[in-house]
């Protein structure tokens, strides 16, 4: 396997009144052209993880690593001038919630052209053809009256839509996808995964899907990490999941209901223990 993104010894680290802390824990993954599920609770680290690939951690957090490289090109080296030309171009990141990531005072169309031309200089007719065509890949029915719209007047199924157009159309290499579906009703969720899915196939690129839910992941991604207090406990095939061998995977798997359900309480993760 080519790797795509190489990361060796990632730590995230925040001051506190009690001395510095960190959320992320020595971590390291290889990436390919393939989807890895990145799993946990919430406060595990897997968003850390995934903004700090992207450099998102804003001072007074720091983010060091023996290695973090990007189809060969050290990400930690670059200047932010050099990173911008990366995000978005290069890699992408599909946030939580559409309504805190999209700019509710510009339309739809024209935020998903703005992603292409911080990029890339095309023509207007280009730039419009290519979001159409676009928002039709996002399955968007009338693309042509979604593209006047703002924010506000979308779905929060759509929105989501709409940003999964806005992080693909400059055509990255790598979608990192933060809880894609969390803001979504159940009945929307499998379509955007659907999506994602697909594109990722077509245009063969890399995906890291971060989620709480293990089956979620398992139906989706090739590979799983699972993350407890900032480290990997425990990494395996999508298809193998089932057969997880340290505890703490074993009490997330537990502890999903099910629909044939006969026991009286769910179990709850032991808290006391170490996270090893």
């Amino acid at each position: 396997m080519n790797a795509l993104l190489e990361i060796r010894n990632l730590k995230v680290t925040f001051p506190t009144a009690r001395g510095p802390v960190d959320v992320v824990k020595g971590l390291s993954l290889t990436l390919g052209r393939e989807r890895l599920g990145i799993v946990g609770e919430s406060g595990s680290g897997k968003s850390m993880t995934g903004r700090s690939i992207l450099r998102l951690i804003r001072s007074p957090g720091r983010v060091t690593a023996d290695e973090m490289t990007f189809n060969g090109t050290d990400l930690l080296s670059l200047s932010e001038k050099q990173m911008r030309s990366i995000r978005g171009a290069r890699i992408s990141m599909v946030m939580q919630d559409p309504k805190f990531s999209l700019n509710p005072v510009m339309t739809i169309g024209d935020q998903i052209a703005e992603a292409l031309l911080t990029h890339q200089n095309l023509a207007r007719s280009d730039i419009r053809s290519r979001t159409f065509a676009m928002l039709e890949a996002v399955r968007i029915n009338d693309p042509e009256r979604v593209l006047g719209l703002y924010p506000h007047e979308v779905s929060g199924g759509m929105g989501q839509r709409v940003m999964i157009a806005m992080m693909l159309i400059p055509e990255p290499d790598l979608l990192i996808a933060d809880e894609p579906t969390s803001a979504l009703d159940v009945s929307v969720q499998a379509q955007v995964l659907e999506i994602i899915d697909d594109l990722v196939k077509r245009k063969g690129m890399g995906l890291i899907l971060i989620s709480h839910d293990l089956d979620l992941v398992s139906a989706y991604c090739d590979r799983i990490l699972v993350m407890r207090s900032g480290e990997v406990v425990e990494e395996c095939d999508a298809g193998e999941l089932r057969n997880a061998r340290h505890p703490y995977t074993q009490g997330l798997l537990a502890s999903i209901p099910r629909l044939d359900e006969s026991r009286d309480e769910l179990p709850v993760l032991e808290r006391t223990g170490a996270s090893t």
